[in-house]
């Protein structure tokens, strides 16, 4: 059994919710499983700005 220093993260241990730290919009883009791109992140950070850090939960299981 490998130990879990040696484990390669996934791309969920990058996500960021606003629990271990604010979340920003690169973090809501890839909570809805999209690459982000200057495009989703630009609107991303204005649905933010619009619906408030909540908005993060309707993309979270």
């Amino acid at each position: 059994m490998e130990s879990e220093a040696s484990e390669q993260p996934t791309r969920s241990d990058r996500l960021f919710t606003g629990g271990e730290r604010p979340y920003d919009p690169e973090d809501l883009v890839m909570a809805t499983g999209h690459d982000p791109t200057p495009e989703r992140v630009e609107k991303a950070r204005k649905l933010i700005e619009e619906k408030g850090l909540s908005v993060i939960e309707r993309y979270l299981p």
